[in-house]
């Protein structure tokens, strides 16, 4: 007989990304969260966009949804807000939640800003933010800020949170990367690092912690792994490999290349093929089979070779060789928890160590 939800092990190290597929139905969320609970995931992670996923009701939806899961957005962005509005959200979703929501911000996609006609996110602004999302949640009134994120001549919650939520950064930029270690709960790294790319992150994140004096090991570092196994059909497969890769190259492809030390040639040989130069929107949503199959003949096989494909006993070792790059959680990206299902039975099976996290993603303990 299978496990109820309030007796199924709870697996605090993995989790997944919430509604991660095209197009995105809202109303699948609660359903989902469920089926998460019930095969053991720990948490659900909100990637925002902008149209219909919202990182606050989605997270809130979520908090109340399950009992058990870790909730986290990754990532919504300073710039869309104002202070006072994340705060109170974030704060919101801490005590509806019972403390397991964190706050994952990330710096977005400048293209995108210039489009929207918002300002450039800079290092300099996130420090600065996150730093006042903290003041607030001790209940500080902040009098007349002026600095990076802006003029503000009043700041104030009213309230003290006993536990405020932390606060994960989404990176893989290493000035970023070496932020995060400096002044952040968390990281969550991006799907498509190889194994040396992820490495090179924590070694980053661990030694940037140590340089401000902090405990390198108190910062809690999540893998994204790009997890399809072979219960989907080759379709499926092509689109969320080759084609959620091609999509990520078509917004941020100078941050990938350079993370992964990839050759700028074998992106030009990308760039060129029809498939993706004539793409009529994102690639992962909108190609043709045709168009995937050429995709993987130009994307070289190293780009995906660290992926966790195959059975689902192959994913599952995957899964736990990444706990030898150093990370401390992996994020199962690009699949529903009814899909990661098999591959979670199986990783059980191969759990390299009884990992005690707390449900929050964004805390290494209990203390906080």
């Amino acid at each position: 007989m299978a496990p109820s939800p309030s007796t199924s092990p709870l697996l605090p190290e993995l989790g997944y990304y919430a509604l991660s597929r095209h197009p995105v139905r809202p109303a699948e969320l609660v359903a989902e969260a469920a089926t998460a609970d019930w095969i053991g995931l720990g948490t659900a992670f909100v990637s925002e966009r902008f149209n219909v996923k919202d990182a606050g009701v989605l997270s809130g939806a979520l908090a109340a949804a399950t009992p058990r899961l870790g909730v986290a957005t990754a990532a919504t962005n300073h710039n869309t807000r104002h202070p006072l509005i994340t705060a109170t959200m974030a704060a919101t979703l801490s005590e509806l939640s019972g403390g397991r929501f964190a706050l994952g911000l990330g710096r977005g996609i400048t293209m995108q800003w210039q489009v929207l006609g918002l300002p450039t996110v800079t290092a300099a602004q996130l420090s600065e933010f996150i730093d006042v999302m903290r003041r607030l949640w001790r209940g500080e009134m902040i009098l007349g800020h002026e600095g990076a994120i802006g003029e503000y001549p009043m700041l104030n919650l009213g309230v003290e949170l006993t536990s405020p939520p932390p606060i994960l950064l989404a990176t893989m930029g290493s000035r970023t990367l070496e932020l995060a270690g400096r002044v952040c709960d968390g990281v969550v790294l991006h799907t498509f690092l190889g194994d040396e790319a992820t490495s090179a992150a924590v070694r980053t994140v661990r030694e940037s912690a140590e340089r401000a004096g902090r405990d390198p090991a108190s910062v809690r570092i999540w893998s994204v792994l790009a997890t399809v196994d072979d219960q989907h059909c080759e379709l499926q497969q092509l689109r969320r490999l080759y084609g959620r890769l091609a999509t990520y190259l078509q917004g941020y492809p100078e941050a990938l290349m350079t993370a992964n030390r990839w050759h700028t040639a074998d992106l030009e040989r990308v760039r060129a093929s029809p498939a993706f130069s004539s793409a009529r929107g994102t690639i992962d949503a909108t190609a043709t089979e045709a168009e995937l199959r050429e995709l993987r003949t130009v994307i070289p096989e190293a780009w995906v070779r660290d992926c966790a494909t195959g059975s689902p006993s192959q994913c599952a070792a995957t899964i736990a060789r990444q706990f030898d790059l150093g990370v401390d959680s992996v994020i199962l990206h690009g699949a529903t928890p009814t899909e990661l299902s098999p591959v979670v039975s199986a990783y059980r099976g191969v759990r390299p160590v009884d990992r005690d996290l707390p449900v929050n993603p964004g805390l290494m303990s209990t203390a906080h």
